[in-house]
């Protein structure tokens, strides 16, 4: 879901907070879809809302990756600077929303089992498991938010298989270990288009590898009900991917030592 709202403009010299820009006036938005549902933090000014900043608040983890961030007029401050509208937007929680990414990937194979290279620098191909945005129709890495008091290690496995693995096959056991296994390769901050100047998307992104294929590679993909397609796209340089989901990937490239 994309926000109708236009942001007020900011120039890359007056994204810091550091920096005074006298004539920032942003929009307030907060999407009427947030209201009463239990994913979704009150509106700020809700008499029965005492948020605990900065600290798991109950289940709800309002720690950010970025360390302390400020609170200014009663609101989150996002540590990355402004973004030309305040308010919630179409994200559920005032200041960090927690997401985990499960980067799923294979090496890219003839039909004989052999690895793949690209012609000009001999490097193997690298696949991921990618899946199409229903909203904005971009592909992304197959992941979704943190349910609160939910491990990050359970919500990678439980995206990938709601939004991959739609089938009524029992994979749970299968699937166990291979996630047990995953390689975390980064934390923090992500430039989402849904970030206000109040709340932002910050993620965990792991790699889970199936070197041989075996695993994985040779299951029937299935996009669940959040994903419009899924499929093994072929990683390199000029994929486009959804926010910053493309720097993710890279990580996982350079880490494998594959081409890109």
């Amino acid at each position: 879901m994309r926000s109708p709202i236009k942001r007020f403009p900011v120039p890359d010299e007056f994204v810091s907070w550091s920096v005074e820009y006298p004539n920032y006036k942003p929009i307030f938005y907060e999407s009427d879809v947030l209201s009463g549902k239990s994913w979704a933090d009150p509106k700020i000014e809700d008499e029965f809302f005492f948020p605990k900043w900065n600290e798991l608040d109950g289940k709800v983890n309002r720690v950010s990756h970025s360390g302390e961030y400020k609170i200014v007029e009663n609101r989150p401050q996002n540590p990355c600077g402004r973004t030309g509208i305040v308010g919630r937007g179409l994200l559920g929680r005032w200041g960090p929303n927690h997401a985990a990414d499960p980067i799923v990937t294979r090496w890219k194979r003839d039909t004989s089992g052999k690895k793949l290279t690209d012609e000009k620098t001999g490097l193997n191909i690298l696949q991921m498991v990618a899946i199409q945005r229903i909203d904005s129709k971009e592909w992304a890495i197959p992941g979704g938010m943190v349910d609160p008091g939910e491990k990050v290690s359970e919500t990678v496995k439980r995206e990938f298989m709601e939004e991959a693995l739609s089938t009524t096959v029992d994979l749970s056991e299968r699937l166990t270990q291979f996630f047990n296994s995953g390689i975390e390769v980064y934390s923090g901050y992500v430039d989402d288009p849904r970030n206000t100047d109040n709340a932002w998307m910050e993620t965990v992104a792991f790699n889970f590898h199936d070197e041989t294929g075996a695993v994985v590679g040779d299951i029937n993909l299935c996009a669940g009900d959040d994903a419009g397609k899924v499929k093994w796209m072929d990683l390199n340089s000029s994929v486009h991917l959804y926010a910053s989901h493309k720097n993710i990937v890279e990580i996982v490239v350079n880490r494998l030592k594959a081409f890109w």
